[in-house]
């Protein structure tokens, strides 16, 4: 493609080292864009308040699209801007059913959202007593289901301590249709689920939208399923070397892992 004019990264897997850090060479090609006027875009299954710390190495102040695409967050404002597709506590409890059926034993938790990535007036995280997160941070409120439902959330997140994510969301698509959209960021056995229509794609198309770039114009790198659509919808769609069997096959091209600057190699031909 020709030079883009909107780079949009997903951040785990992709953008960090496996060390979880921006390296030198990425954090160098990154200013180099954002100096050339393209905008760089975080698009993480990330909360907003776990943006900060990767902008802050990369430099980045603009638009961030969080949490699967329902979330729009400006870093420099520290502002949630934009939420699309609450989950309301009758679809909770109705999705909360079907997947005690479909995935037994499973455990959950949800996502909330303020006003900025940490609002003192909203518990942003809740988690069931025994729910697993892959990433281990320790993170969450323990609370009883009920609590979890009984309030509107951005995502719920179900876990499942036997079984892969692929499983996990081979059954619950099953038992739940279209109802949700469902993907995972984590083989580790751990699936997230969205309002209908709302991925990636349809955040980083609202981004464009603000900054009058399109799809044809956008480059997009990505390494798990939660990707998929946004690199479907960008003009350019890049997975790492490392990435989920799925995204290597729906990807335009395939760069290095994310050990060796994958993200990097590629903006390095313009930047």
């Amino acid at each position: 493609m020709e030079k883009p004019r909107l780079v949009a990264s997903d951040v785990d897997g992709t953008l960090l080292s496996p060390l979880e850090r921006l390296t030198d060479r990425t954090i160098d090609v990154v200013g180099r864009a954002v100096d050339d006027g393209v905008p760089v875009l975080l698009v993480s299954g990330r909360p907003p308040r776990w943006i900060p710390a990767v902008a802050e190495q990369a430099g980045l102040t603009g638009y961030a699209v969080c949490a699967n695409g329902a979330v729009l967050y400006d870093i420099g404002d520290d502002r949630v801007l934009d939420v699309h597709g609450l989950l309301d506590p009758v679809l909770l409890n109705d999705v909360a059913e079907a997947l005690e059926h479909a995935l037994p034993g499973c455990r959950l938790a949800a996502e909330r959202i303020g006003r900025s990535a940490i609002d003192p007036d909203v518990q942003h995280f809740v988690i069931e007593p025994h729910y697993s997160n892959p990433w281990g941070d320790g993170e969450g409120s323990t609370a009883p289901r009920a609590e979890i439902l009984g309030h509107p959330a951005v995502k719920l997140l179900v876990s499942h301590g036997r079984m892969t994510s692929d499983e996990m969301a081979r059954a619950a698509r099953a038992a739940l249709g279209g109802a949700v959209d469902i993907t995972f960021s984590s083989g580790g056995g751990l699936i997230e689920l969205a309002a209908r229509g709302v991925t990636k794609a349809t955040g980083l198309a609202e981004v464009g939208r603000r900054l009058g770039v399109d799809a044809e114009h956008t480059i997009a790198f990505g390494d798990m399923p939660n990707d998929l659509e946004m690199l479907r919808w960008a003009g350019h769609g890049v997975a790492v070397a490392n990435a989920h069997p799925d995204v290597l096959d729906a990807a335009d091209e395939v760069t290095a892992p994310n050990s060796e600057d994958g993200v990097a190699q590629v903006l390095e031909r313009w930047f």
